[in-house]
């Protein structure tokens, strides 16, 4: 097969690291693409949100499959125009990707069809938005409506924030487009975790669970990211907790968005705030996550890629994954700075070292390759990742990993898995 990943990333990298093992692969493409995808599949110098070239170059190469990785290209109708091609593409259609590209549709699906999320409202004007927040108290959460790379969610511990964050999304154009609606919402307590599952329309089979890491700093601090480190598995997502999910979250969504006329093909993203009452939704993603999709890949026994035509041609109901019992832990390496302002352009050293060491995979999120040297080109950059037989060596290797990369103008948090470790 002939096989296309879209999309530059770490969770890029990771797809075409499993694919490229599959033998039914006979050539793979990426774009863009980065300097560590370029080990494993060809890349493209098409940009992941230009859906015209991309749709021209699936039909001129005749690729046999295209797997799409950011939502961006998702949400803009990628998958549609593929398939309207002929081309076999993974990935929900624009309509079934609105449960990311829309949090207030995500919200709005979940009170029709009683999917426990967080109580909300959704305000596209600022008097209305400060009348709710004063009405319900802090701590609560506001979310720009759109795509915002991860960094369009605010928890605010006083009325001062809460306002502040609404007034910079609706009035002061904090994330353009995207803020120009706002959800806002009761903030949950218990435990974050991720939850996958692959779905064909009318089947969904869950994946391993992960747990991810949004705060920029130790101790769950500073602002958020698009994600500093996750781990798989995590040990809140018990078989119990599984089957739980599934049958309140993840299956009555797949039968809400059928109904609908929107039937959802892909990879579902549940993210989940597991607390006293159970688990409750978060927010939907419509592809894998970053980090968590680097710390999934190593775990996985089976080929990955006839999963993915399986959940495309609708054929899941009888498929089953293979995992490996072992823990897998990603440090994400950022530029200093980041999320905020950061340098681009910087070089790393040592990467080969650090990628000998016994279970380590360094997947690469935002580089370049410069003739030899390998430059940093993006916030997120890496993702050191470890398996090993239990969470806590896997953490010791991945830091090790991380400790043999040669890169003063990068940072990563200390504590990733600490969660786990403590149990």
């Amino acid at each position: 097969m002939r096989i296309l990943v879209v999309g530059s990333g770490g969770r890029e990298h990771a797809l075409c690291w499993s694919i490229a093992a599959s033998p039914l692969v006979d050539a793979l493409y990426c774009a863009p693409g980065n300097a560590g995808i370029a080990q494993d599949a060809k890349c493209v110098a098409i940009a992941a949100d230009d859906v015209e070239a991309l749709v021209r170059f699936a039909r001129d190469k005749k690729l046999d499959f295209v797997v799409v990785g950011p939502e961006g290209p998702l949400v803009a109708g990628l998958v549609d125009r593929l398939e309207a091609e002929g081309v076999k593409a993974f990935g929900p259609s624009a309509k079934a990707a609105m449960l990311e590209g829309s949090k207030g549709f995500m919200k709005d699906l979940c009170a029709a069809h009683g999917i426990p999320t967080a109580a909300y409202g959704r305000f596209s004007r600022l008097p209305d938005a400060l009348a709710f927040i004063r009405r319900h108290g802090t701590p609560i959460v506001i979310k720009a409506d759109g795509l915002a790379a991860g960094k369009g969610v605010i928890i605010a511990g006083n009325i001062e924030e809460a306002e502040a964050a609404s007034r910079d999304m609706l009035e002061g154009n904090a994330f353009g487009a995207a803020g120009a609606e706002v959800v806002i919402e009761e903030f949950l307590d218990g435990e974050e975790a991720s939850f996958f599952a692959l779905v064909d329309g009318d089947a969904a089979l869950p994946l391993a669970s992960a747990q991810d890491y949004k705060r920029v700093g130790d101790g769950d601090t500073g602002p958020n990211t698009g994600g500093m480190g996750a781990y798989s598995p995590a040990p809140i997502v018990d078989d119990a907790m599984v089957q739980t999910v599934m049958a309140r979250i993840v299956r009555p969504t797949v039968a809400a968005m059928k109904s609908a006329g929107s039937p959802y093909k892909g990879v579902l993203y549940a993210g989940l705030m597991i607390g006293k009452d159970g688990p409750k939704l978060l927010e939907y993603n419509v592809r894998f996550g970053d980090p968590e999709c680097q710390a999934l890949m190593p775990r996985l026994k089976s080929d990955l890629l006839p999963a993915l035509i399986a959940a495309r041609d609708g054929v899941l109901e009888h498929f089953d994954l293979r995992w490996h019992d072992a823990a897998s832990v990603c440090v994400v390496m950022a530029a200093n700075g980041y999320p905020g302002a950061y340098r681009k352009g910087s070089e790393i050293r040592g990467l080969d070292r650090a990628g000998a060491l016994e279970g380590v995979t360094v997947f690469h999120a935002g580089t370049r390759a410069d003739g030899n040297r390998i430059l940093s080109d993006g916030g997120r950059v890496l993702g050191v990742t470890a398996i090993a037989p239990d969470v806590a060596a896997a953490r010791r290797r991945a830091y090790e990993a991380v400790d043999l990369i040669d890169w003063p103008e990068g940072f990563c948090r200390r504590d990733i898995a600490w969660r786990a470790i403590r149990r």
